[in-house]
């Protein structure tokens, strides 16, 4: 049995979708219920929903073998895994914004609010800017708006909360997408299957990326 960990919401639903055409369906994962663990003996397969920020944790501790977890929680949190797929699903962006019209006074100190203190230290710190980090777990956007901060680091699909909030972005710190991770004794292990499964999610995340670069033309 191969165990999955899959980040609970929207994301995951996509990637099972791709995983249920790669040769892996659970049909039990579709029934309405609020079941954590769902296995299918006959494909050899065992998900389960993990918060989104927990899937590196189960994976790095090798409760799963395998899972999906956004760039974003790799960067910050760096666990002990392999990374063997980009999927291109979750696309979004780690950005820095501020209210329109801010300006940056290299002399002062910049406070900087973020849920990801890893990932902003070490983009400032590719600046040489001194940054005071306050760490928030909600609404960031508010930080700046109420004076707590100058800039956020934050997460970024669309711009349309940062836009309804008189917030603009500065700065693209890097594209953040899906990962395929693996446990790193799992995949000496399960080589074969985990390679395999891996090149049948990655053929098919490929094909369903061209679809959408079609339709967008």
């Amino acid at each position: 049995m191969i165990n999955i960990a899959l980040p609970k919401g929207r994301l995951g639903e996509v990637v099972y979708q791709i995983l249920e055409k790669a040769g892996y369906p659970c049909p039990s994962i579709r029934e309405e219920n609020r079941k954590l663990v769902f296995e299918n003996r006959e494909a050899g397969v065992r998900y389960f929903w993990v918060k989104p920020s927990d899937v590196a944790i189960y994976v790095e501790r090798a409760a799963a073998d395998i899972g999906i977890a956004g760039r974003d929680i790799l960067l910050e949190y760096q666990p002990e895994v392999y990374e063997l797929a980009d999927l291109g699903v979750g696309q979004c962006r780690m950005c820095v914004a501020s209210q329109i019209g801010f300006r940056d006074r290299r002399d002062q100190t910049l406070r900087v609010a973020t849920k990801f203190p890893k990932i902003a230290k070490n983009y400032y710190s590719t600046l040489s800017r001194d940054i005071d980090i306050i760490k928030l777990h909600g609404s960031i956007e508010l930080a700046p708006l109420l004076g707590l901060s100058d800039v956020i680091v934050d997460i970024v699909e669309t711009g349309k909360t940062l836009m309804e909030n008189d917030l603009e972005i500065r700065e693209t710190i890097v594209p953040i997408s899906a990962r395929l991770i693996a446990n790193k004794v799992s995949y000496k292990f399960n080589y074969d299957e985990i390679t395999r499964l891996c090149r049948q999610v990655d053929a098919l995340c490929r094909e369903r990326a061209g679809r959408e670069g079609e339709k967008s033309q």
